[in-house]
């Protein structure tokens, strides 16, 4: 029987990687063994809730002020008793984050193969995302499975250099997360005050947006909000004090917009599914909200994701004001340029993901994504 180990901290890694646990706890040739950081803390354990997730280990090593040297050197400290103790065949670990890249350095150190989910995906400003882009290129480095979302994110690997036998194309495990979360009775407060105007859902967290370029993005969607009193903006703000400050700042006060407490991955991905458009600096929303046919402003100078402008479900306006003012108030008033971000076609995948790399593992057998 093969041992597989899955190390994540976060709430984006626990809402991709959740399925893939309960997949491979399903197969009667793994073991499974998970091991969660808390480099997110209440975040994390509502998703663990959620997907009925139930960590073997736990190194809580979110403290108040955390920094990246902070999450490196308490991974890095705490997750080696585990490893060697476990012995896993396999360690997975997911996406861009520092518990990712550090869990990865750390099978690195004792030679055990990382299988990384979300393979592939690149800007090439190692500062852009900030320290996700070097997170993520240096997982590639040390990984032995590569479990790339997309045909595009596959060729990113094989170009650098990867083995081509070691890179499967699998789609993304947010859309099989999103198969156990949308709920056609689901009811929420906030829901109720927006009631038949058009709910813009929003949401702003990233390192290299804080400070003016954050002042920016808000700026702009004060404006459009103030000029268009059909629309009511939700936004759940991180709890980053930064953040807070800048939305006080920015957007305290303005009577269409709520400023909420962080929602779990199910409140979530039930709000995406039920606004009339998205602005975000998220990764993950970019694949989600897709799914649902909602346009997606994304405020950030460059991304990952580059399948979904191709696809049209995107549009990379970058944090200035005008700019992002220009393409919200286009998507409000032009039902042509809505229309066609609206009914694109989602390049992120077809719910089965987890079958897929749960196959690899298993049986050294899949059946390719073919869609992205």
């Amino acid at each position: 029987m093969k041992k597989i180990m899955l190390v994540f901290g976060t709430r984006p890694e626990a809402i991709k990687i959740c399925p893939l646990v309960n997949e491979l706890k399903t197969r009667k040739g793994i073991q499974t063994v998970v091991c969660v950081t808390g480099q997110h803390r209440q975040m994390l354990d509502s998703v663990l809730e959620i997907f009925n997730v139930k960590p073997d280990y736990d190194l809580s090593i979110m403290k108040e002020g955390q920094t990246l040297f902070d999450i490196t050197a308490a991974i890095l400290e705490k997750i080696k008793a585990v490893l060697e103790k476990e012995k896993p065949d396999v360690v997975l670990v997911h996406g861009d984050t520092s518990t990712a890249f550090v869990s990865a350095l750390a099978c690195f150190y004792l030679q055990i193969p990382v299988g990384h989910v979300e393979a592939g995906l690149r800007t090439r400003n190692i500062y852009s995302p900030y320290p996700e882009e070097f997170n993520r290129q240096a997982i590639s480095i040390i990984s032995r499975y590569n479990f790339a979302p997309t045909r595009l994110a596959a060729d990113n690997l094989i170009n650098e250099g990867k083995d081509p036998s070691s890179v499967y194309i699998t789609g993304n495990t947010v859309i099989d997360a999103m198969q156990h979360t949308v709920r056609d009775d689901y009811r929420h407060p906030e829901l109720d005050w927006v009631g038949d105007g058009k709910l813009i859902f929003i949401t702003a967290h990233r390192r290299e947006n804080l400070g003016e370029p954050m002042h920016r993005m808000f700026r702009a969607i004060r404006r459009v909000l103030g000029e268009h009193p059909e629309c009511r903006a939700v936004y759940p703000i991180h709890m980053n004090p930064a953040v807070r400050r800048a939305a006080d700042e920015e957007l305290g006060g303005c009577d269409r917009i709520h400023i909420i407490e962080p929602i779990d991955v199910f409140d979530c991905h039930n709000f995406e599914a039920r606004c009339y458009l998205c602005l975000t600096d998220s990764g993950g929303i970019q694949e989600e909200c897709p799914s649902y046919g909602k346009p997606v402003l994304v405020m950030r100078d460059t991304t990952e994701r580059p399948e979904g402008l191709r696809a049209g479900t995107l549009r990379l306006v970058g944090t200035d004001e005008e700019v992002i003012y220009s393409n919200f108030t286009e998507l409000l008033e032009n039902k042509d340029a809505y229309g066609a971000m609206a009914h694109a076609c989602n390049p992120y995948g077809d719910g089965r993901a987890c079958k897929r790399i749960a196959d690899i593992l298993e049986l050294g057998t899949y059946e390719p994504w073919t869609g992205g």
